[in-house]
């Protein structure tokens, strides 16, 4: 078509003319249709350096459309000849010529400003251009960002996702910088700013991004230092590789159910169903390509269904059930998770923190734990303490996942060698101190949390045993009996609808039935977003209560009223520690 052909030169010839000034408003879309294979592969320089980036989880977004915009007016700044392979493999190359001078003015999405995902393309502006200006405008709803007054922060576009302004600017003569503004508050004064404001009108920061995040946020570079001295999560769970997210089901309508007899009927109607049109018509099912349904339904019908029905953790304290299968929960991390099929408990974290409030992502668990079963937004990893391996006469070796460097260094720093167990619950206990998460809690939103380790051995022994008896009430093992949560009213126990009653101390299910006594701090108390109680009930709505979860809601209603008295003395056991913090 004539009509297509010309703007195909066009865009063509655009590439290959100097341009000194860019500027637009690029699409924000993480699932990018932009897949051309020049520009996809130029994306790989905002990998260089960083190898865990090259993870199709953890790097995925690099592929937004409006990353691609930005690195494409690089390109066009910084000049060069760049290489690709087209579509039949072959090695094909663009030439651009580099300018002198040049300013790329664009409004994008703000996530790459902080999101660790972007770290090797922060730096890689650096190298870039001389000065960089960023104005984040904020308004992220996701992230339930507010005002540094309290008061409500709108976006300045109808969009759930923060939005920033950035000039970046390329010539020789300037001095080399960074430099932050930050614009709050309600829309229309948003508008009336930008309106009137020019590049000098704003109160700019100078930033000092370092490594390894080169953060274009406001940091305490003293503090981000000594911080990364601490030994991190991952460094000392490393025995089973790389960190690694909990299962994807992709269906979870299909894949997760509340009984062991419901997932099995699951499998047995699916294998009832003629087409995949009509299986597709009960589930909303995996739509990749890591799904088949003849497959599924061909391997199925061979598996040993009641050895693989296995349980999960689905949300906090939230135990569902599923299939041990591929062709049930499609993406196991069996890497890491099958560790958690043996008698086994996990420490599970977030990498980076998108929502406002306070740290409060963290959970043990001993079972295989779902992507979001401690957090609402964020993606969680899992770190087992005991790692099995099968022996050539087919027994499983039991080895703790400690990394021996942190091993070697615990010894020497207290000379005495504590058990997996007690490192565990000193863990736990930090992350479960308020004046921790306080004391670190910039640096908690934006990679794996790091720990500080106590002078004296007798403060590690108090936070750990604190930290123990925490991990055994949360596992609903071991933990005082207040009688909270019982069942009153006659009923069905059918959740209809879920409310609280502060006057009553009481969480009603329906008009007749409610749990009660709820303090209200046992009922507001939150897990990683999750408002505990009040999730675990509204997840059930429709469904009439078995008695094992109507016996679960008064356990865990005395598994937090204890959780809320002991973090008010780990909190005391820190402070003692780290008299010096905060």
């Amino acid at each position: 078509v004539p009509a297509i052909t010309a703007e195909v030169e066009a865009a063509q010839a655009i590439k290959e003319k100097k341009i000194r000034v860019i500027t637009g408003n690029p699409p924000y879309s993480g699932h990018s249709k932009n897949k051309g294979a020049w520009i996809t592969t130029q994306i790989g320089r905002y990998r260089e350096g960083f190898p865990e980036l090259s993870k199709p989880a953890q790097g995925k977004w690099l592929q937004d459309d409006y990353v691609k915009f930005i690195r494409f007016a690089q390109m066009k700044i910084d000049g060069g000849v760049f290489e690709y392979r087209d579509e039949d493999g072959n090695l094909q190359s663009v030439v651009i010529d580099a300018v002198d001078k040049g300013v790329v003015g664009i409004i994008t999405n703000h996530s790459y400003l902080d999101n660790p995902t972007f770290k090797g393309m922060r730096k890689s502006l650096m190298e870039s251009f001389h000065q960089i200006y960023v104005l984040d405008l904020h308004g992220n709803t996701k992230r339930k960002e507010r005002a540094p007054n309290g008061q409500d922060d709108q976006n300045v576009f109808d969009i759930e996702q923060g939005v920033a302004i950035a000039l970046f600017i390329k010539n020789e003569k300037l001095e080399r910088g960074v430099w932050r503004g930050d614009l709050w508050g309600k829309r229309l004064s948003k508008y009336e700013f930008l309106t009137e404001a020019k590049k000098v009108s704003v109160e700019w920061q100078r930033l000092e991004p370092t490594g390894p995040d080169w953060l274009f946020t406001v940091q305490d570079g003293d503090a981000a230092r000594l911080y990364r001295e601490l030994w991190s999560i991952p460094e000392i769970f490393s025995q089973t590789g790389d960190p690694a997210p909990g299962i994807v089901t992709t269906h979870d309508k299909f894949a997760v159910s509340f009984s062991k007899e419901e997932a099995r009927d699951k499998i047995k109607l699916f294998l009832a169903t003629k087409s995949e049109e009509e299986a597709r018509a009960i589930w909303k099912l995996c739509s990749t390509e890591q799904w088949s349904y003849d497959d599924a339904k061909e391997e199925l019908a061979k598996l040993n269904l009641e050895g693989s029905i296995t349980s999960i953790l689905y949300q906090p304290f939230d135990k569902r059930w599923t299939i041990w299968d591929r062709n049930v929960a499609v993406h196991r991390r069996e890497r890491v998770m099958r560790h958690m099929l043996k008698p086994n408990f996990s420490l599970n974290v977030i990498r980076k923190m998108d929502i406002g409030g306070i740290w409060s992502h963290v959970l043990v668990s001993d079972l295989p734990i779902i992507h979001h079963a401690v957090s609402s937004k964020e993606v969680n990893f899992t770190f087992p303490l005991w790692k099995f391996d099968e022996t050539k006469d087919g027994h499983w070796e039991k080895q703790e996942n400690i990394n021996p460097e942190f091993r070697a260094f615990l010894d020497e720093k207290y000379g005495q060698h504590f058990s997996p167990e007690e490192i565990f619950g000193y863990l736990y206990a930090v992350l479960y101190s308020q004046s921790y998460r306080l004391d670190y809690s910039e640096f908690l939103r934006q990679q794996f949390p790091r720990l500080p380790f106590s002078e004296k051995p007798s403060d590690f022994e108090s936070l750990s045993n604190l930290g123990w008896e925490l991990v055994q009430a949360h596992l609903l093992k071991d933990y005082p009996d207040a009688g909270l949560g019982k069942l009153d009213g006659k009923g069905d126990e059918t959740v209809e609808a879920v409310r609280y009653s502060e006057a009553e101390k009481a969480i009603w299910i329906n008009k007749t039935q409610c749990f009660k006594p709820v303090p209200e701090d046992v009922w507001n108390f939150h897990i990683g977003g999750y408002q505990v109680l009040e999730k675990y009930l509204k997840s059930r709505k429709g469904r009439q209560l078995s008695l094992d979860e109507v016996k679960h809601v008064g356990r865990v209603a005395d598994s937090l009223a204890f959780t809320i008295t002991q973090m008010a003395k780990i909190d005391k056991a820190y402070k003692r520690a780290f008299p010096d913090r905060g």
